[in-house]
């Protein structure tokens, strides 16, 4: 269990990292700024800092003390950032460089947790070249195709027809080399939020859309948030200790998001794990923390926390 900070300027200088040159860069910069805003709010030394190809010497010449990394996709959430600050000696927040690289890739994370007997939609790694045909017959339809390393459903499209999917396997293509197809679950969406070893309470993502895509994610005003999740306490005690066992199979740390689906008979799947999730106001880590009591700027604080875990 690690220390409890009472005293701001424990943290020291602190680096808020955000932009990149990821597809998310734009919801990294709100993200960031929230963080930012919210940690000097609190008295925290902090400096906002929009990461591009010099920010090794930034960091060195800004005599930072730690990092907290909001960077989502590449750059960001796939071991990059972890690499070099970890090689600087600087402590910062989330996961170290092998849990980023493995909760960032999907196929891989999808692997580990078969690995493991945890449950995730069955899938196939995907090409130019892949047979519609044989890949319906291995995932029958509707299917998801997804881009392995990006995040935010950018590049995903759900297929309900065969004739449809080398067009969604073009669309992924273009974010990513690695794509995979899954089998689409039919049911409902949750996310469980993980802080400090914890699962915070579940929240159910509901969508007129397709799915939980890029719009509803950030833009569209008819998603619904529920926290209550609607689950059962047995249900979703399942729930959270199925995203807790796939964040540890990960060996992710500190924070992050499992994303999982829920079926007709309420068998959970394991979609996807979220090694640096979204702060927005639309995010879902701070709306889980608020059901817990934790407001924004706590949230921000105790994830800053997080930084002085030992990382692997």
């Amino acid at each position: 269990m690690m220390d409890q900070i009472t005293d701001p300027k424990a943290f020291g200088r602190v680096a808020v990292l955000m932009g990149g040159r990821s597809a998310e860069r734009e919801i990294s910069l709100k993200s960031g700024n929230a963080v930012l805003s919210a940690l000097l709010a609190k008295g925290v030394e902090a400096v906002g800092i929009d990461v591009d190809s010099h920010i090794d010497i930034t960091l060195r010449e800004g005599q930072f003390d730690r990092a907290f990394i909001v960077l989502h996709g590449r750059g960001g959430e796939d071991g990059e950032i972890q690499g070099l600050l970890q090689a600087m000696a600087i402590p910062f927040t989330g996961s170290g460089v092998t849990g980023a690289m493995l909760s960032m890739n999907k196929r891989i994370s999808k692997l580990i947790w078969q690995q493991q007997a945890l449950s995730t939609p069955k899938f196939r790694l995907v090409n130019a070249e892949t047979d519609p045909q044989e890949l319906v017959i291995a995932l029958g339809l509707p299917l998801v195709i997804k881009p392995v390393h990006e995040g935010s459903s950018i590049g995903m499209s759900k297929v309900t027809d065969g004739e449809a999917i080398a067009a969604a396997i073009r669309l992924a293509l273009q974010f990513d080399q690695d794509v995979i197809a899954e089998q689409w679950i039919n049911g409902a969406e949750y996310t469980a939020s993980i802080l400090a070893g914890n699962a915070l309470p579940v929240i159910r993502l509901k969508t007129p859309r397709e799915f939980y895509d890029f719009e509803a994610k950030y833009h569209a005003n008819n998603t619904e948030y529920l926290c209550p999740c609607g689950l059962t306490e047995e249900q979703e005690k399942r729930c959270q200790a199925l995203a807790l066992d796939a964040f540890n199979a990960l060996q992710m740390k500190g924070w992050g998001r499992v994303d999982v689906m829920a079926d007709q008979q309420g068998n959970f799947y394991l979609l996807e794990a979220n090694g640096v999730p979204g702060m927005t106001d639309h995010s879902l880590v701070p709306m889980a923390a608020r059901e817990t009591g934790l407001d924004f700027q706590q949230l921000c604080w105790r994830i800053l926390e997080t930084s002085l875990e030992e990382k692997n």
